[in-house]
Formats: C-alpha cells, structure tokens, sequence
C-alpha cells in the first residue's frame, strides 16, 4: 500500500484527547495532527522522536493531516494509523501474499454477522466452500522483545472471539489475523499481563477451531506492506 502522496516529517512533542497530537516542524512552527488510532497506544509515543503524517485536501477536515508513523529511539517503525490494517489485509489476500487465505472468488468489507451485532472485517467466500470469516487487528506494542495484543483492556476484542467461535460452531471458517506495523516486532503473543480475558479468550477460540495469523509489515516512508508470516506465541 503506497502512500497517496509524500509524507512529511515533524517530531512529536504529544498526543492527547486520544484523537490529537502536537508536532513541531523543522521551520520552528508547530501544528495538530488527527492521531487515528484508538488504542492507548503503548509504547509507541516517543516525544522528541521522528513522526510522518499525511496531508488530505478535504477542506471540511478540521485538522486536515493524519499521523502515520513514529520512529522509536532504536530506529524501528511503526505504523500508527489502525485504520490501514484491514486495507493492508486486503491487499495481501489479493496479491497472493497470506497464503491460508487463497482460493476464494468474493470478498467483503463489513458485513454484519454473529448474535452480538457485530461487523466482520473480511468476509471470503467461494462455491463448495465455507465462508471465511476474518477478524482484522493492528499489533504494535513491543516490550522486552516481544510483540503482544491488546496494548489495553479490550472487551469489544472479547466479544469479536466469542462471535469467531460461534461462526466455527456453524460450520463456517473463522480467521483472526494480527496486522504487525512494527518493524521491530517478530512474534504475537496474548498480552495476559493486560488483558487476561483476552488472553483466555483467545486459547478458548484456538481450542475451539478458530485459525490465529500473524502477518508483518515492511514500513517505510513510501509505503506499508505485509509481507511474511510472523510466529504465534501463546
């Protein structure tokens, strides 16, 4: 996934208000970037550090450019707007590249599934096939080495397990696929030391026929793209 256009470069000096973030540029001024990513993003801010940000000509945008990417103080990447990993996943199933997913003829973004009101990511399907249900989730924290999900307590990602088990349950196929935008991550782990549910939830689903993936980026300034298989540690 290219880049619509150049990125440009500040340094970040804060996010807050979850949404927002101050960086000051290399002429000394200073302005407010949208921060596109939910989570609490843990161990990925690093005041005084590079960021990249992307600029939008929609003069309704209040604050007109995104934060992409942060740069840590050991020259890893990683990609901060979350809302790229379902098109990365996209892109990678289209091109050939996440091989457990092949074979399907349609794909589908956000079709509502599941006894809890909630929309799959992707859904794949194909004749004498069943469908493929895929939950899509951006992996960026890193602590002593290792990559883990959630960076936070998640109980909208608990209920996402509990309907990827149902769908294994009626017969269906149910994927969750760890998006990794962090070049510096190398495996997926549960983080049960911040969200045990989660962590439980997940061994549950794994017992229970769920596929767990984990596919990681290469980031650059230019672009983000998935491109190998990385290890499921549980």
């Amino acid at each position: 996934m290219k880049f619509s256009s150049e990125l440009s470069q500040g340094t970040l000096i804060k996010r807050y208000k979850r949404f927002l973030a101050d960086v000051a540029l290399n002429d000394g001024s200073e302005i407010t970037l949208h921060c596109p990513n939910t989570g609490s993003m843990k161990n990925c801010l690093f005041p005084g550090q590079p960021v990249w940000f992307s600029h939008s000509d929609n003069p309704k945008r209040k604050y007109p450019c995104t934060w992409e990417l942060m740069q840590t103080p050991q020259g890893d990447l990683i990609g901060i707007n979350t809302g790229r990993a379902n098109a990365l996943a996209e892109e990678a199933i289209v091109n050939g590249v996440i091989a457990e997913l092949q074979g399907y003829l349609q794909l589908k973004r956000e079709v509502r599934y599941g006894e809890e009101n909630s929309r799959i990511d992707l859904l794949l399907s194909a004749d004498g096939k069943p469908d493929c249900y895929i939950e899509v989730k951006s992996c960026t924290l890193l602590q002593d080495g290792k990559g883990y999900f959630p960076d936070a307590v998640t109980t909208r990602g608990q209920k996402h397990l509990r309907e990827l088990i149902q769908m294994v349950q009626s017969g269906h196929r149910a994927v969750l696929l760890f998006v990794v935008q962090h070049s510096g991550i190398n495996s997926v782990s549960p983080a049960a030391h911040i969200d045990p549910d989660y962590a439980a939830g997940l061994t549950q689903a794994m017992a229970a026929g769920v596929e767990v993936l984990a596919y990681k980026c290469e980031l650059s300034h230019q672009a983000i793209e998935i491109r190998h298989t990385c290890p499921i540690l549980v």
